[in-house]
């Protein structure tokens, strides 16, 4: 599932724009984090519920995650997000959206700074068994920790970076400028409270949810694909390039270690042919194997056996 954490200095409205996203209703109760799921509405997917008549539709969805903080163990938790929403203020008399942007990625320089180093104080005690395998990875900690402080990134360190690290600055960022030059995030929360066709028509454009989700696919280089069937259609996001075996993975671990096919329709196709029989009469549904790299729009049936 995509996850993203969102980070901002204080007062920037991170849990407003987390409220925004996930309608969670959360105050501001400092010191907690918050976490909760914002779903990715998307056209295709209650046409295709609607040709296989399902009993239930579940959008994709973002995990998202506010840290109540910049501190280095708050920003900790963020390790394993697949981006970042960094949230700066653009709202108030004296703003200034870029030096706020700067030493929020500060902040994040002096995370993985102190991740690094606390990683060397650990691996330096377990590689005193003579362990070469962990007497090497204390001699990269090394150069990389002299690396950073020197005053350069994790993201333009040339060599390959332990797989435990997962620094925040190498990280995809979503910069959202909280104020009328970016998003409104008071206007949004408020409208937020109207039914949907309400707010709408109250906006210029795309909502915070939409804007966000948006370019959060667009530096993942994310596409949707769907499953349907009578039980429930539903969304589901994955990784530009990769295989229906990462498909089957992403809907169910089990489902990927007995993979044997995959039943692929485009969806407009399904719709238009109103039923997976006709798409495949018509030879619109086609059978592929696990090396098949799912295009954005694909349903598909996976045939599985554990």
């Amino acid at each position: 599932m995509l996850e993203a954490g969102i980070v901002g200095l204080p007062s920037a409205g991170k849990t407003m724009l987390f409220n925004v996203l996930t309608s969670a209703g959360v105050g501001p109760d400092f010191g907690k984090e918050h976490v909760g799921m914002a779903p990715i509405a998307d056209d295709r997917l209650p046409q295709v519920a609607a040709v296989v008549s399902a009993a239930k539709t579940t959008p994709a969805a973002v995990r998202v995650i506010d840290v109540p903080g910049t501190g280095p163990q708050l920003l900790g938790n963020l390790r394993r997000v697949d981006a970042l929403v960094a949230v700066v203020d653009g709202f108030s008399p004296l703003s200034q959206p870029e030096e706020d942007l700067e030493r929020l990625e500060l902040e994040l320089l002096v995370a993985d700074r102190d991740h690094v180093e606390r990683r060397l104080e650990r691996v330096s005690k377990q590689a005193k068994s003579g362990d070469p395998k962990l007497r090497e990875e204390v001699a990269h900690l090394e150069r990389l920790l002299a690396h950073l402080d020197a005053g350069h990134s994790v993201g333009d360190w040339e060599e390959a970076l332990p797989p435990e690290l997962e620094p925040l600055t190498t990280k995809p960022v979503v910069t959202v400028v909280n104020g009328p030059g970016g998003i409104d995030l008071k206007l949004e929360s408020e409208l937020s409270e109207l039914p949907e066709e309400e707010a709408a028509a109250f906006r210029e454009g795309e909502s915070a949810l939409e804007e966000v989700v948006r370019r959060l696919f667009e530096v993942l280089g994310l596409v949707s694909f769907f499953t349907a069937g009578e039980k429930e259609a539903r969304g589901w996001t994955l990784r530009r390039g990769q295989t229906a075996l990462h498909a089957a993975g992403s809907i169910h671990s089990d489902i990927a270690r007995g993979f044997i096919r995959c039943e692929v329709v485009r969806w407009n196709d399904l719709v238009e042919t109103g039923s997976y029989a006709e798409a495949a009469r018509r030879g619109l549904q086609r059978l592929e194997g696990k090396t098949y790299e799912v295009q954005d729009g694909d349903v598909l049936t996976v045939r599985f056996n554990v």
